[in-house]
């Protein structure tokens, strides 16, 4: 132990940090302690809007209900008072947009998904206008209407007086974070609020150079986006704004770490060494590694995004998206009734030995890495007569992994190696068939936490480095343990035949074909 560590494992012991996880269908806030302990956990779901198909929005003031009432019931779980909270961190859907008055706080439009497809057709003129070089070359990302960029503009161009609004300055723009941010600092009306996002989530939107890790001129100037619209970029870890006006917490709480959900994830996972990776099972499911500190254009159809920056210390990361994952469970459970609830799966699809050569791919939103075809639908193939629920609830969870090998297969022939191992968290990933099964086709070992919510969790190990609780990232680190492996267990020719069905019935979807 280092000189003086051990006085300040005494201190942490009673130090609490508070992580806000703002998700797609919910928040969840998590209470802990610094030695990894979860003393409190609450969460709140809030609705989904769907005004046409393609189309996804969320309710900001329904968000901010819902994080408001998770950290309330957070703090009664716990029976931790406020005041005890040395620091918060915040982690989010990422590309989700917003803009609101700067006036007032108030949200000019419902916030635009980032499953929302609805700027698929713009992407596609920006393509053919050979805008896309450069979007790679200075973003890492693609033209797809997954990032925020362009749900920014369609919003200044389709709520009345919105442009004109924003080029005089009077509203904001931002990610989930910046708008909680904006509103647990004081909202307009009780105070100075905070105008802030880190700089992983700042790097989702289209707007941001990798090399500069600022807001690029250029790619305003494409998609028109007013410079007085955005917020100022900040590293993930340290003092970034305070609570004002918070219903459960005291003024002046730190808020000290932040990052997008996926690099909270990475974090969280510590993943701290160049080519450790990890993958989120929620709605989509993610694969995020670790590529050092110099971002790495991918030949494979993957992103390239910063992972955290603390100090000066910048980690760039690797990802491919699936975006459809714990989502198709979910349309088998609201659309097709085959399942009353998700915890179902597992022993429906362990009913049978197989999925009798049923393949289901779940691009109910597109395709995301390595394809990005937004126009993709999904497929089910080899239906027989003898099909069952079982056969096709085991294909789902099959869908679910083959997805993600995509994306490690990718990654592979990016990075010039195979991946060494793979942690794994988010909600399915409690489905030991499923990663399993993830582990057989991918042909890499995984590793999964004992405690699943890793985002949460990278959230507070953020805030706590930022309030200086932590020493460094490794010290945050111990509070992250491995709980249960899963080795490779599939012959190779199993797993060729599966590849072989599944880039098959992939090719069916596909809107592109060579």
């Amino acid at each position: 132990m280092r000189p003086h560590a051990a006085a300040l494992v005494g201190r942490m012991d009673s130090a609490y940090l508070l992580a806000i996880d703002q998700g797609t269908t919910g928040t969840t806030s998590l209470l802990m302690d610094t030695s990894g302990a979860t003393l409190g956990r609450a969460t709140r779901e809030f609705r989904q809007h769907f005004p046409e198909p393609g189309l996804v929005e969320h309710d900001p003031e329904e968000i901010w209900q819902s994080v408001q009432d998770a950290v309330g019931e957070t703090l009664r779980a716990a029976g931790v008072a406020g005041s005890a909270i040395k620091a918060i961190g915040i982690t989010n859907q990422r590309e989700t947009t917003l803009v609101w008055e700067r006036a007032t706080g108030r949200p000019i439009h419902r916030a635009i998904v980032w499953q929302d497809r609805r700027t698929a057709a713009r992407c596609a003129e920006l393509r053919a206008a050979g805008h896309e070089q450069a979007v790679e070359e200075t973003t890492g990302l693609v033209l797809d209407p997954y990032f925020s960029g362009t749900k920014l503009a369609w919003l200044l161009d389709n709520v009345p007086g919105a442009r004109a609004r924003a080029e005089r300055g009077e509203l904001c723009f931002g990610t989930i974070d910046s708008f909680l941010v904006w509103r647990l600092s004081g909202d307009a009306a009780g105070g100075s609020p905070v105008h802030a996002t880190d700089v992983t989530n700042a790097s989702r939107t289209l707007l941001m150079s990798l090399a500069s890790l600022s807001w690029d001129d250029a790619m305003l100037a494409m998609l028109q986006i007013p410079r007085s619209l955005l917020p100022q970029i900040v590293g993930s870890a340290g003092r970034i704004a305070a609570t004002r006006g918070f219903p459960h917490l005291p003024d002046g709480i730190p808020i000290a770490g932040i990052a997008g959900d996926q690099q909270a994830a990475l974090f969280g996972q510590a993943c701290f060494a160049t080519g450790d990776a990890k993958c989120t099972y929620g709605t989509g499911a993610f694969v995020l590694a670790n590529i050092g500190d110099r971002p790495l254009r991918s030949r494979f159809g993957l992103l390239t995004s910063v992972g955290w920056q603390i100090g000066s210390e910048v980690v760039f990361a690797l990802e491919g998206s699936a975006f459809i994952a714990g989502a198709a469970v979910q349309w088998l459970r609201d659309g097709l009734g085959v399942i009353k609830s998700a915890a179902e799966i597992e022993a429906l699809a362990r009913s049978v030995p197989s999925s009798e050569g049923v393949t289901f791919v779940p691009a109910l939103s597109g395709l995301g890495a390595p394809y990005w075809d937004p126009d993709a639908r999904g497929i089910i193939s080899g239906v027989t007569r003898g099909t069952t629920a079982a056969h096709l609830a085991r294909a789902t969870l099959e869908g679910i992994a083959l997805s993600v090998t995509d994306l490690v297969r990718a990654m592979a022939d990016d990075l010039g190696h195979p991946l060494r191992r793979m942690r794994v968290d988010g909600g399915a990933a409690a489905n030991d068939l499923l990663m399993q099964f993830q582990a057989d086709v991918a042909n890499v070992a995984i590793e999964r936490p004992t405690d699943l919510e890793t985002t949460a969790r990278g959230a507070a190990m953020l805030a706590g480095v930022g309030a200086g609780l932590f020493l460094t990232k490794e010290d945050a680190a111990r509070i992250s343990r491995v709980g249960q492996s899963f080795q490779v267990e599939m012959s190779e020719a199993d797993r060729s035949a599966h590849l072989h069905r599944w880039a098959d019935a992939v090719a069916r979807t596909r809107s592109k074909r060579s």
